[in-house]
């Protein structure tokens, strides 16, 4: 027993070894890149061909998110209220209190159960408007922004956030076209253990209020796909021009 014992214990060494290698080897290091106004001004090109302003304008925004599951949101910005649908689940959450209301079925819950579900609605609007408009974000606060030069002489901006989000650490080096409109990105992110993973960006278009989002993005692990796509896609300044007669949020007011 003792002996078999020792064969799988060094087999199972073996592919640990292995898998740290696998990594290794498919990982891309990080480029450092260097901060400053040049970082700066490339970030502002890049807010200046989404048309930043026109999505800061936007008081109310949904969609579908297809990508660990589909979820559905309905996100009022101006009081940063968000109403996160999935599965048989309807939660609204206070963005700046992170406190909230859950249903199930129809059925309100209450207790450990719905402050769970309010958790896990948050986590996922955390995630999934990040894919929405990240292009957005890069002067939030706690990101650190660095210009990259490219082995084909091109700039590339390199962000990296260290607070905020469900992950922080997170960095992403964003490839843009002539007009600063983002092309793709690498990642360096917790979730996926390699590094540099690419994505492209396609598929833009332009809500009623101007600002412009990417519908579609393709991950390549490798030569191997994934979609991750923003469907159910609506905008507008207010919910009255969104066309609500009644408060969708209401149930935050009781």
């Amino acid at each position: 027993m003792r002996k078999v014992l020792k064969i799988l214990a060094i087999i199972a060494g073996v592919l640990i070894i292995g898998l740290f290698a696998l990594r290794f080897a498919l990982s891309e290091k990080m480029p450092k890149g260097e901060q400053g106004p040049a970082a700066d001004a490339l970030a502002q090109k890049m807010l200046t061909a989404i048309n930043k302003p026109a999505w800061d304008s936007t008081g109310v925004v949904q969609w579908r998110f297809h990508g660990r599951g589909n979820h559905d949101f309905l996100w009022d910005r101006t009081r940063n209220w968000v109403q996160v649908k999935w599965d048989e689940n309807e939660v609204y959450v206070v963005l700046d209190s992170l406190q909230g209301t859950a249903f199930q079925n129809g059925t309100r819950i209450e207790g450990k159960e719905a402050d769970k579900l309010v958790e896990t609605a948050w986590e996922f609007f955390a995630n999934d408007s990040f894919w929405l408009n990240a292009p957005a974000k890069v002067f939030d606060k706690g990101t650190e922004r660095r210009l990259v030069k490219l082995e084909n002489g091109e700039e590339a901006l390199l962000i990296t956030y260290s607070s905020g989000g469900v992950t922080p650490g997170d960095s992403y080096l964003w490839m843009l076209d002539e007009n600063g409109l983002p092309i793709s990105w690498k990642m360096w992110v917790k979730i996926i253990p390699i590094g540099g993973v690419p994505t492209v960006w396609k598929d833009w278009t332009t809500l009623e209020t101007g600002a412009k989002i990417a519908q579609n993005h393709t991950i390549d692990i490798k030569g191997r796909e994934m979609e991750v796509a923003i469907t159910n896609l609506k905008a507008a300044k207010d919910l009255a021009s969104f066309g609500f007669d009644q408060d969708p949020f209401a149930v935050l007011n009781e």
